[in-house]
């Protein structure tokens, strides 16, 4: 792409949006579609042939040569079934076309993804409808560029097999929520409340030559073994730090991609761990937040390719260093514009804000349980908890300003807010600047930022829309009871100052705003009747509860049987993620591994036998014999006993007592194995051991 083009004329380039849309739609055609996009009227389906044919010939005209319909399966990932937009047309040549049937509706095999008992093999049919809410966009990859259309995907009988229908189910139901409260509060020009996702991306970049010379990372992301390089990320000057030369042509070619794409790329700079980085975009609707999301992913991997480089999305690529997640930065805001988790200069004169920050508060601390399932997977198990990522208990974050006035609601009223002030920074030339009402608190789960709660659980590979289906139906929930008691009251405000009282006096146990790393914290939270679940097997078995069951059925965002096969699916992926890694672990100790620690004990033997036969004291080169060949044999031991829990768990037909076992013997297997894989690797003669190393992979560029 020229560096030369302006970015207003780059941004969205690729992106059938409004402004494409109204320039080449019929006035009516055009109406009628964004009646159906922001107030949720259905499609008029007399209208899809015009839109259609206007969609092809724009893709055309972008260089697409098929169209996909693109959807969101739950295996975490996109999926994309490419079709040509030639139609033969009976005398040996073709013409173009592309249908309003083929526009609304696609039929993918549904058998093929992961669908939790809701499909038997046998029983195929699915299908695609189009998200008119998400933009469909052109995407080029190599010299192939394709006409993208987003889609929900879901089964013959309806139930749903993917990500978005439940996103976009639990929007509805927390508009509908919302503007009840709202209009209730006399807030009656409100019609529509929308959710919306600001969704940081962390993420690290290795030299593809060190990636392919270590299996671990190429089949699992991670690295099962390597011993700690002398220097990590103890000397703080890697966070924030002037950017590599490499580095920052990949992140200028990576914002070029996601521009054109009309992804909001804001933010890129270097993290806390080395080889590690960021980049976050403004915020948007949480549909097109999860969509775009996935689109970063995607072009992060591909961008770093031809960069020579490896893009490694793991929670937790390298022990002992930060790992990587994906803060979620999560609002709500009204079609007049308003953002309901805006405080204003006097919170605790702002009833809406009010309300809606209760309702949170009250969402979060009833089912802690169902917003850790959403972000349980195998490889968040390695980085929450940590010294660079939330503890595994959920709080909330309030700061001192709206701490003070839940307090004081929870005595009858809060009259006052305290306020931010100035900083003065002794400096003749500079002005005193603003000070926050509040410091931000990094250690928080679930931390009030401002203007919105950010949610920092959440890993890098995690789906965006997991934890918003979650925050979405429990806020709506909540919204709920409130919108029916401020309904029947005679007194709405006075009904809401009880409200707001109540949840302050019942709910403020999840509101802790100290150190969320102090090991005390635990023993507090314990105390307060915080659930506490430590693991994503623990976590998931909260899907099966009936309390988290009925507020998704109650809210017509997943019924039972979506829910269960949602479970099943998550657990399963679980227990194939570690015996991937296990099967992939013995496979490095047996054929690289240990044959190098065994020639190396020989080369060892052979030096000592040699020292002694003329005469010379051995003793150290005995002692380096011992101390590799004692290891290499407990090395030995330890493989087969990995071998043996591996093969146990995997013959476990219930998918709960797998996925436990592969948590408690088989994962704990993997690490015993390390243990001994990493003390050789610090004493084995560097030339000969077979895998790149951390202080390799993590500083040479």
């Amino acid at each position: 792409m020229n560096e030369q083009n302006n970015l207003t004329d780059i941004f969205a380039c690729d992106v059938f949006n409004d402004d494409v849309m109204r320039a080449r739609l019929p006035k009516s055609v055009y109406k009628s579609l964004r009646n159906t996009i922001d107030n949720g009227v259905a499609l008029d389906q007399s209208i899809a042939d015009v839109i259609a044919s206007a969609m092809k010939d724009w893709a055309l005209e972008r260089g697409a040569t098929h169209y996909c319909h693109w959807f969101h399966p739950m295996t975490g990932t996109s999926a994309e079934k490419h079709d040509s937009f030639i139609d033969p047309t009976g005398n040996g040549s073709v013409v173009t076309e592309f249908r309003g049937k083929e526009l609304i509706q696609g039929e993918p095999d549904a058998s093929s993804f992961p669908n939790g008992g809701l499909r038997d093999t046998f029983e195929a049919r699915g299908y695609t409808a189009w998200d008119c809410t998400s933009p469909v966009f052109v995407k080029g990859d190599g010299d192939n560029r394709t006409m993208f259309i987003p889609t929900m995907f879901y089964s013959y009988t309806g139930e749903t097999l993917d990500k978005k229908t439940p996103l976009l189910r639990s929007v509805d139901a927390l508009s509908k929520q919302a503007t009840r409260v709202l209009n209730a509060l006399g807030e009656t020009d409100v019609t529509k409340v929308s959710s919306t996702l600001g969704c940081e991306q962390e993420y690290f970049l290795v030299d593809r030559d060190f990636f392919e010379d270590r299996l671990d990372l190429v089949l699992c992301g991670r690295t099962l073994f390597g011993a700690p390089a002398p220097r990590g990320q103890e000397k703080s000057d890697h966070y924030f730090g002037a950017l590599h030369e490499r580095i920052a042509s990949f992140m200028a070619d990576l914002n070029q991609e996601l521009w054109a794409l009309g992804v909001t790329a804001k933010t890129q700079h270097n993290e806390v761990a080395p080889a590690q980085y960021e980049m976050a975009p403004v915020f948007e609707l949480v549909n097109i937040a999860a969509d775009h999301n996935v689109l970063v992913m995607e072009k992060l991997k591909k961008v770093a390719e031809r960069h020579d480089f490896v893009c490694l999305l793991h929670e937790k690529p390298f022990a002992g260093i930060n790992g990587s997640g994906k803060h979620h930065n999560w609002s709500m805001f009204t079609n007049t514009g308003v953002n309901l988790l805006d405080p204003g200069q006097n919170p605790h004169d702002n009833d809406v804000f009010l309300v809606f920050c209760a309702a949170v508060i009250k969402a979060v601390d009833e089912y802690a349980g169902l917003l850790r399932s959403s972000i349980a997977t195998t490889g968040n198990d390695h980085r929450l908890g940590a010294c660079e990522a939330p503890p595994a208990i959920i709080s909330i974050f309030l700061g001192e300003q709206l701490d003070d006035i839940f307090q004081k609601l929870a005595k009858g009223t809060a009259k006052s807010s305290k306020k931010g002030g100035k900083i003065s920074l002794s400096v003749s030339q500079l002005p005193s600047v603003a000070k926050d009402t509040t410091d931000r608190n990094r250690t928080s789960s679930f931390a009030f930022t401002g203007n919105r709660f950010e949610f920092r659980m959440p890993g890098s590979t995690v789906h965006a829309a997991a934890a918003c289906i979650v925050m979405n139906t429990i806020v709506a929930d909540i919204l709920e009871d409130i919108a029916k008691q401020l309904e029947k009251s005679n007194n709405p405000k006075t009904e809401l100052e009880g409200i707001l009282t109540k949840i302050a006096k019942e709910n403020m146990k999840v509101v802790f705003n100290g150190d969320g790393y102090d090991e005390e914290w635990v023993a507090i939270a314990e105390k307060r009747g915080l659930p506490h679940f430590p693991n994503a097997v623990s976590a998931l078995a909260q899907l099966n509860c009936k309390k988290n069951k009925d507020v998704f059925k109650r809210q017509g965002v997943l019924s039972a049987s979506e829910l269960t096969a949602r479970q099943e699916i998550l657990l399963d992926g679980y227990s194939m993620d570690i015996n991937i890694e296990a099967r992939t672990a013995i496979q490095m100790v047996k054929r690289q591994i240990l044959p190098t620690c065994l020639d190396y004990t020989g080369r060892l033997a052979t030096a000592a036998a040699t020292i002694s036969d003329v005469g010379v004291d051995a003793s150290a080169q005995m002692k380096a014999l011992e101390e590799v060949n004692t290891l290499t044999a407990e090395l030995q031991d330890r493989i087969a006993i990995l071998e043996e829990v591996t093969d146990k768990a995997d013959a476990i037909s219930k998918t709960l007592k797998r996925a436990e076992a592969y948590r408690d013997e088989v994962f704990t297997a993997c690490n015993s194995v390390r243990e001994i894989v990493d003390s050789l690797e610090q004493i084995v003669d560097a030339e000969v051991w077979p895998l790149p190393t951390y202080a390799e992979m993590l500083f040479f560029k």
